[in-house]
């Protein structure tokens, strides 16, 4: 016997093993098409090919569309790119009116060229000496923050949180009016406290735009983000400034306070006690923005209508975010996060369009908008279904699976009945590394896969590891660009998704 045929009978035994879930105890589901079928299923397997998958993360990092920020015409552009892919294999729109796209409302903003960040350090004598820092290296411009200059002092107000109900209140004893804020991003209790209801008490005031609001309801005229990414999930507000700042820069700002940063966040997490202070240094924040109110988002939505007249009801889900960054305000190309997410559910899309090979359910393809700006692109397909949650088998998502060795399901430890068919498809077929992670997905949303696990739907959201450390930043970075990129885990992974989605679906 070959080894391709022994993969396909080790694939196809084990499909009367889901029965128990329950959306799929109501048909058993088909035993092997025979050795025709056989064949059919390893062939398109075999034509998932990793030079193919590049060729998408190399068209989806092109500078035409400018790091693909939802709102933006260069990020209509690439998911007409999409569309167009999916229609040439024969897949159908399932989006708003019988198009492609499954649009919502979503403001954008711009980073221009011009932005700054400076420490004003006194000097003995009298008079001052700046210290600038370095574009991405030591800051990012709020990537939502409203354009202009500002000249003030630095107040910490430890995690930016008024809780009234909660007995806190970091602005409490400061005066921050007209002046700049620092602040640590999170809450004082984590998610993984062994407390989770005490977590969730906490959980609103984690919320990168609670933190921003409350800054302005308590009159600071710009923030200090200790949080060094390129972040565009943050509201904006007129009048308020936003610069995300790296630990050289909280450092300086703490050098002279006579208090160390680690040991007041400290005190603060086991006190649950504010330690707000000024202190006692100024600096210039300077964004230069373009703010877009009107923007309009959109996903790229196509399915594969399932052939049983019944069970076609019923879908298994595959998407990734297409969106990333823009330029901040440089370009970020956003290789790894998530062109290849993408490219993988492309690869997938197009062996389930071509294989011949009759499924009974229905397969749902979803490139999602804004993941970057506040995962709002799968926020609103969850409150707008093309296919009820309560019909939708399983939602297999691809975040960053472009660079390294391994593969992660993300929370297929909560659902066993999902993660056998992945384990067991990758032990026959695929042979990599494959880890199963749980996820109480308790704090704020940091996937598209999040918002379906909200609403019920079995998830498993793939990611990759194991990739040799690099001795500088990639993760919303310039860098993240296609010298990251690890064809063979994409064509890997887009194998696996492939045979899991054709056991699901028959």
């Amino acid at each position: 016997m070959t080894a391709r045929r022994t993969c396909f009978l080790a694939f196809s035994v084990s499909a009367v093993l889901l029965l128990s879930m329950p959306v799929l105890a109501q048909a058993p589901l088909r035993e092997a098409a025979g050795p025709q079928g056989d064949e059919r299923l390893l062939a398109a397997m075999h034509r998932i090919s990793s030079h193919t998958l590049f060729g998408y993360v190399r068209e989806m990092t092109d500078p035409k569309y400018k790091g693909r920020l939802t709102g933006t015409p260069e990020y209509d552009a690439v998911a007409e790119w999409t569309a167009r892919l999916m229609a040439g294999w024969g897949i159908k729109p399932a989006g708003d009116e019988g198009g492609w796209l499954q649009k919502f409302p979503n403001p954008y903003t711009l980073v221009l060229p011009g932005g700054e960040y400076v420490l004003q350090v006194p000097v003995p004598g009298g008079g001052t000496v700046e210290r600038p820092y370095v574009l991405e290296e030591e800051f990012f411009p709020g990537s939502t923050s409203d354009t202009g200059t500002i000249t003030a002092e630095v107040v910490y107000v430890g995690y930016g949180i008024t809780a009234p109900e909660l007995g806190y209140d970091d602005y409490a004893g400061v005066d921050v009016k007209g002046k700049i804020v620092l602040m640590e991003p999170e809450a004082p209790v984590a998610p993984n406290d062994p407390d989770v209801e005490r977590f969730k008490a906490w959980r609103p005031y984690s919320f990168h735009d609670y933190k921003a609001r409350n800054a302005a309801r308590h009159g600071a005229a710009g923030v200090l983000y200790n949080y060094h990414i390129a972040n565009p999930n943050v509201v904006f507000i007129k009048g308020l400034g936003f610069t995300a700042i790296g630990a050289r820069a909280v450092a300086d700002l703490f050098a002279g306070s006579g208090k160390d940063r680690a040991e007041v966040v400290q005190r603060i997490r086991s006190t649950l006690k504010p330690a707000s202070f000024a202190l006692g240094r100024t600096v210039r924040m300077k964004n230069v923005t373009e703010h877009h109110p009107e923007g309009i988002g959109s996903n790229v939505i196509g399915w594969l209508e399932g052939s049983d007249p019944a069970l076609k009801q019923e879908a298994i889900v595959i998407g990734a975010h297409l969106d990333h960054l823009g330029p901040n305000p440089e370009l970020m190309p956003g290789a790894h996060d998530n062109a290849s997410g993408v490219a993988v559910m492309l690869g997938v899309a197009e062996a389930l369009a071509t294989a011949g090979i009759p499924l009974r359910r229905s397969v749902i393809f979803i490139a999602f908008g804004a993941e970057e700006q506040g995962v709002k692109g799968s926020e609103y397909y969850v409150a707008h279904p093309f296919i009820p949650h309560a019909k939708t088998v399983a939602m297999l998502n691809l975040e960053s699976v472009g660079r390294g060795e391994a593969i992660v399901a993300g929370s297929a430890k909560d659902f066993p009945k999902l993660w056998e068919v992945v384990d067991r498809v990758n032990q026959a077929c695929v042979h990599r590394p494959l880890r199963a992670t749980s996820n109480p997905n308790l704090a704020r949303p940091r996937q598209d896969a999040a918002h379906f696990l909200w609403a019920g739907v079995p998830t498993i959201s793939f990611g990759t590891a194991g990739a040799k450390p690099l001795p500088y930043a990639t993760y919303h970075t310039t860098r993240d660009n296609l010298d990251l990129i690890t064809p063979e885990i994409m064509e890997d992974l887009a194998r696996l998704v492939f045979l899991a989605t054709v056991d699901l679906a028959r």
